[in-house]
């Protein structure tokens, strides 16, 4: 695939607003999760929040008279992403359930470094430049600002923690090689395929590790459930993939810090939690990061000036 071809152009003001918006409800899923784990088992609330995102974009796809049927040399491509999706969402399942949320949160935000150093030698355009890396760093901070005084942090990394830097490596992986091959794709037909691998696989990790699969329904827990399926897991990754079509990953995943925002900020209107000094020090932190990102500037050299060729 040429340089051309793969889209890399900065955010415009709508699009950056609208992928703000994405991450609100990304942020807020975590608090849907919490939610229905008081009621599902870990991989059960996997399986049945991605069979019910499947079917939902099928039916969606069928009623609009989208293209559902993969051409000629897609096929494999689908394989090797669901098989990262399927891999990177059962670790991070897993992980999450074995650490404790401000953990994994604070591990799911190292996967804009991630993405950043393998966009920058396998999607042409995607470079490192010195902005977005101080950008990028300014963002971070404000999220060890977030978790800095959390008990759990002085006590090492946990086994949950290691399952869940494992599982954002891979997502890093997958989200490069989704940027690499979505321009032949509608981008639903990528969510959906990867959603009906994925289902199968968690109803047998359901079987094999939850203790119980169904142990309590409720409207918190079912609503929660539908949030997460169709706000999150369809519309939700639908969006996103369009969006990453159009723009380059390295942009687009800078927002990704405002998801840790949302899910404690709704933590504590929905959950009770405490929003504390600490909190608002990694709002003023992750803003000035996104808006370095997104300064608009004439040119500017990569941080790193190496070649990029695979």
């Amino acid at each position: 695939m040429t340089e051309q071809q793969l889209s890399n152009r900065e955010l415009s003001f709508t699009a950056g607003l609208f992928t703000i918006f994405l991450c609100i409800l990304f942020g807020s899923n975590a608090v849907a999760i919490r939610i229905t784990f008081s009621g599902l088992g870990v991989f059960t609330t996997a399986a049945i929040r991605f069979a019910t995102a499947a079917a939902a974009i099928f039916l969606w796809a069928r009623f609009t008279g989208q293209t559902i049927a993969l051409k000629k040399g897609q096929f494999h491509q689908v394989l090797i992403f669901s098989t990262l999706f399927t891999i990177q969402l059962s670790l991070f399942y897993y992980g999450l359930s074995r650490s404790n949320a401000s953990r994994g949160t604070l591990l799911a935000n190292l996967l804009p470094f991630f993405i950043l150093f393998l966009a920058h030698f396998f999607i042409p355009g995607d470079r490192i430049t010195m902005r977005k890396f101080f950008g990028i760093i300014l963002g971070f901070t404000g999220v060890v600002f977030m978790f800095l005084d959390e008990a759990g942090m002085s006590a090492g990394l946990r086994t949950g923690d290691l399952i869940i830097l494992s599982a954002v490596v891979i997502w890093s992986c997958a989200t490069v090689y989704l940027k690499r091959i979505i321009n032949s794709f509608n981008p639903f037909q990528v969510v959906m395929y990867s959603t009906m691998f994925s289902v199968p696989f968690f109803l047998i990790e359901a079987l094999l590790w939850d203790r119980t699969m169904i142990f309590k329904l409720n409207a918190p827990v079912i609503g929660a459930l539908i949030y997460q399926s169709l706000i999150t897991a369809s519309f939700g990754f639908v969006a996103w993939n369009t969006l990453l079509k159009k723009y380059g990953a390295v942009s687009l995943h800078a927002f990704v810090f405002i998801m840790p925002i949302a899910g404690v900020a709704l933590g504590g209107l929905v959950l009770g939690e405490p929003i504390t000094t600490k909190i608002l020090l990694a709002l003023v932190f992750i803003v000035s990061g996104i808006l370095v990102v997104h300064w608009k500037a004439r040119k500017e050299p990569p941080a790193y000036p190496i070649r990029r060729s695979i």
